[in-house]
């Protein structure tokens, strides 16, 4: 009877592993190494809950650019970047239409991380994003000025905030979220905007774009970020 139980034991134990193994190998060693450091960050379960990354964000300012972590001037993003979507999942791209995707940029750490009373601060929340294959070249983009001009115009549900780490305060996580919408429409979104920007108009600290996307119906399929600090400390 001993040496039976035994026996079931290790099936078990055999079993978890290759379970394991197997949701382990549902993710590519980019995104375990986005979780990885996104988790580090605190930003997981902080910001939102682990997800299953289908998209790569690249954010683009001038002279800087978002590298998962990385610490930027503030002087250097207080324009709006360019975002673009890399997708390396035949998902979006099965029958040739595409979600509609938007991106929010968000602050967990107003004003310091060791007090975030205000937060989340809601910085962007755009749907002017490109979903682009791994090799996409954009010398085949063909979209003329008039019409990348209006589709600008009506994208941003909430306009760009620049961000602003007040002095004495730390470093702050800027947080770029991608999402999607759960039930996997192609259809055009009505996005609500957020009732404020501080705590995304839901009154508590730590609110923020969870919950915003959660009522939208929207669910995060990609995150980058980067840290900023006032120069006075």
């Amino acid at each position: 009877m001993a040496a039976f139980l035994s026996f079931i034991v290790c099936v078990f134990f055999v079993a978890s592993g290759l379970f394991a193994l197997n949701a382990q190998q549902q993710f590519k060693d980019g995104d375990l190494d986005l979780l990885y450091e996104l988790k580090k960050a605190e930003i997981i379960p902080t910001v939102f809950d682990e997800f299953k990354p289908q998209v790569s964000i690249s954010v683009q300012w001038a002279n800087a650019s978002a590298e998962y972590g990385n610490t930027i001037n503030p002087s250097r993003t207080q324009k709006e970047p360019k975002i673009k979507l890399i997708d390396s999942t035949p998902s979006f791209w099965s029958d040739g239409k595409k979600p509609q995707l938007t991106v929010a940029l968000t602050d967990p750490d107003a004003p310091s991380r060791d007090n975030p009373e205000w937060s989340e601060i809601c910085h962007w929340l755009t749907t002017d994003v490109d979903l682009r294959k791994p090799d996409h070249d954009d010398d085949d983009d063909e979209e003329d000025l008039i019409s990348k001009a209006i589709r600008m115009l009506n994208s941003d549900v909430m306009p760009y905030k620049p961000p602003g780490p007040p002095p004495k305060t730390g470093k702050h996580r800027y947080v770029f979220v991608a999402l999607m919408p759960k039930n996997g429409t192609t259809d055009s979104l009505h996005l609500e905007k957020p009732g404020d920007r501080q705590h995304w108009g839901y009154k508590h600290e730590r609110n923020g774009v969870r919950m915003w996307a959660e009522d939208m119906g929207l669910e995060v399929i990609g995150a980058n970020f980067i840290y900023e600090q006032n120069d006075e400390q």
